[in-house]
């Protein structure tokens, strides 16, 4: 990883940190339950891969601004509440997410449910009450946000996840899931970022491909290290797809046919923004993090 992206990454994570600890800390305490469920998998850590996307597409394309700030906590949130679902008993049962019990497991299920409830709730409070865009950007990043979570986005793809259980899929069937269940906040992070600096309808398009290559990459990667990595380095239970006989890349393609998959989505994604300049080289080395990382 360059020092250019090290940089960038620790200082928006930082960044990010810091803004959704103070937002957490301005909301009202009537359920201590509720609020601290609610911060403890929103402030628990991880990579923030997508609000670190919201800023490197803004900085692609006009500028980071306090706009920016509002897009990245929102997907965040949005973000955080799919995983405390996610890690649900009805779900996929997990007892781990970033190295610590999962939100249902520290608290309870039915405090995980609402915390998750409460969170996706937030995502959209905070972007209707921007006061760093104007409405009409505001209303494009509430409309992105919402198409790339419920029934268009995440959610279907989440439906399509857990109906694949015990079942034989083709490579269509598994990249319509993972466009939609991973893909589909990843392209989110990056429009919001191009919709909160302004870009333009050219930059806006040839961004959305850079998102789609990059977040079906994220998934391939994310299957790879299901088997190749351990528990400790992912923070998450290893071998867990295999385990519930989850349809991967790699129970498809194989191992190395999956690595081959990713190299081929990072270069889609390097052509889709070849005609940016040098403020989209953070895009540049994201992707390539993306399908290199280790956890």
């Amino acid at each position: 990883m360059s020092t250019e992206l090290t940089h960038f990454l620790a200082k928006y994570r930082e960044h990010t940190n810091g803004l959704l600890e103070e937002r957490l800390n301005g909301l009202k305490h009537y359920n201590t339950d509720l609020i601290e469920a609610m911060r403890y998998s929103l402030l628990l850590g991880g990579k923030r891969v997508r609000p670190v996307l919201v800023y490197a597409a803004a900085y692609a394309t006009g500028g980071i601004s306090a706009a920016a700030d509002d897009c990245a906590c929102a997907i965040e949130a949005i973000h955080t509440y799919s995983l405390i679902h996610d890690d649900l008993p009805a779900m996929d049962d997990d007892a781990l997410r970033r190295g610590q019990p999962t939100c249902h497991i520290a608290y309870s299920e039915a405090t995980a449910i609402l915390a998750g409830d409460a969170l996706q709730c937030q995502a959209f409070e905070w972007l209707a009450n921007s006061q760093h865009m104007p409405a009409s950007a505001a209303l494009q990043a509430i409309a992105a946000l919402s198409k790339a979570s419920g029934a268009s986005g995440m959610v279907l793809g989440q439906a399509i996840d857990l109906a694949a259980v015990d079942k034989s899929v083709d490579l269509q069937h598994l990249e319509t899931m993972h466009q939609h269940k991973t893909g589909a906040l990843i392209s989110a992070s990056v429009e919001m970022g191009a919709i909160a600096a302004g870009a333009n309808p050219t930059q806006t398009a040839q961004l959305r491909q850079y998102a789609s290559a990059i977040g079906l990459a994220f998934q391939v990667q994310d299957d790879i290290l299901d088997v190749t990595a351990n528990t400790a380095t992912l923070g998450k239970e290893a071998g867990a797809d295999a385990e519930r006989n989850k349809p991967t890349y790699v129970s498809l393609l194989g191992l190395d046919g999956a690595k081959h998959k990713a190299s081929e989505l990072l270069q889609q994604a390097l052509a889709s923004i070849k005609d940016f300049d040098e403020r989209a080289d953070i895009l540049r080395q994201l992707a390539t993090y993306i399908v290199q990382r280790d956890h």
